[in-house]
């Protein structure tokens, strides 16, 4: 009787050289073969079983990060969803079949490639005294403030823009970007050999933002570009 529940990691081409295998969520992950692509898997696992249970979701949702990583580290993958999951093995193997071609195309955009996540997050205009005066200069007052605020918020702006164009023309690196109130968050693709560019760079765009505080994070597949 063949096995239920493929609780699916990373789809990528059959390996031919042997991989170390981590620790999944509940036992260690295992690779399945197909003609041309493979998967790494954890069979037995269902999602549906802990549903209601947040702190395990959580647990999981680290534990299959941790994962692709590890798997990362030794070869070039498509890192999946959290949550993906074939029903049979046959179903995995069929799927991989008719999607050969389109992950095969994705793997090579995105070999010998790496991701990094550089966040922003924008100052505060410092606060000013509480007025005292009253009448004429008390306006005049809250209208330079309102200036200030203005003049601010557009120098803030700039800098993030004259960023993402120094790294988008300049260096000429693909780029994903997610622009919310609270941080912007740009995702860079860059080879493996140049990973020492970013690094180097760093400080120079902090130095260009003095409104902002920026942070860089790890090595970590290419998630944001497949």
């Amino acid at each position: 009787m063949e096995l239920e529940n493929f609780y699916t990691y990373a789809f990528l081409e059959t390996p031919s050289f042997p991989l170390t295998l981590p620790q999944g969520i509940a036992s260690q992950v295992v690779l399945i073969n197909g003609t041309q692509l493979s998967a790494i898997v954890e069979p037995g696992i269902s999602l549906e079983s802990c549903q209601k249970n947040d702190a395990e979701i959580i647990q999981m949702a680290l534990c299959h990060d941790r994962v692709i990583c590890e798997i990362f580290e030794q070869i070039t993958i498509l890192p999946l969803r959290f949550g993906t999951c074939f029903k049979s093995q046959t179903k995995l193997l069929n799927y991989l079949e008719l999607h050969s071609q389109e992950y095969r195309k994705q793997l090579e955009k995105i070999k010998g490639k790496v991701e990094f996540c550089l966040k922003l997050i924008p100052h505060s205009l410092p606060e000013t005294e509480t007025f005292t005066e009253k009448g004429r200069n008390y306006f005049l007052a809250k209208k330079q403030q309102y200036q200030n605020r203005q003049n601010f918020t557009i120098a803030q702006d700039t800098e993030k823009q004259n960023l993402i164009d120094v790294i988008r023309n300049v260096h000429q690196l693909p780029i994903v970007i997610q622009d919310k109130q609270e941080e912007v968050r740009i995702y860079i693709l860059v080879g493996s050999q140049d990973k020492i560019l970013i690094l180097e760079q760093f400080l120079s765009w902090q130095k260009a933002c003095p409104r902002w505080d920026l942070s860089l994070g790890d090595v970590l597949p290419p998630y944001h570009f497949i």
